[in-house]
């Protein structure tokens, strides 16, 4: 069974509703049997990924990606939260932000980030790299499917 066979839950934690779009129309979603929510701070992530008030029903995810630049808690404090906690430490956590700074970049991957993706300004190259990010993850890596 490959990844077209199968439905992947991804969660996107990013503030900006723009590139939100931008990254939804990129991924295609329905084309390649993504499951995409999105929310819209750190706190609110927190309570998706731990199931919490409105999002009691949610779905664990096969795959997180991460802005840093958040508010209320910042992508920093929810990547250190998510590879602390027993059942979401397995969650691929990709951090896509905008921010190229050596401190974050290294913070990042001591906190157990998968991977680390800078969003380009220019829209051909922001382009290019979600539809290297989704060969990449949703048609070459084996991801875990959550039931739960």
């Amino acid at each position: 069974m490959n990844a077209m066979d199968k439905i992947i839950d991804v969660l996107l934690i990013e503030d900006n509703s723009t590139e939100t779009s931008l990254i939804n129309k990129i991924l295609d979603h329905d084309k390649w049997g993504v499951n995409f929510n999105r929310v819209g701070d750190g706190m609110e992530a927190m309570d998706y990924l731990y199931k919490k008030g409105k999002y009691k029903n949610s779905k664990t995810p096969s795959l997180i990606l991460l802005d840093l630049d958040l508010p209320k808690k910042n992508g920093h404090k929810v990547l250190k939260e998510i590879k602390t906690d027993e059942v979401l430490k397995c969650v691929p956590v990709i951090v896509l932000t905008n921010s190229n700074d050596d401190k974050d970049i290294s913070e990042s991957y001591e906190n157990h980030a998968n991977a680390y993706i800078i969003k380009p300004i220019d829209f051909d190259k922001f382009k290019r790299d979600i539809q290297c990010f989704k060969e990449f993850w949703f048609n070459n890596v084996q991801l875990p499917i959550r039931e739960y």
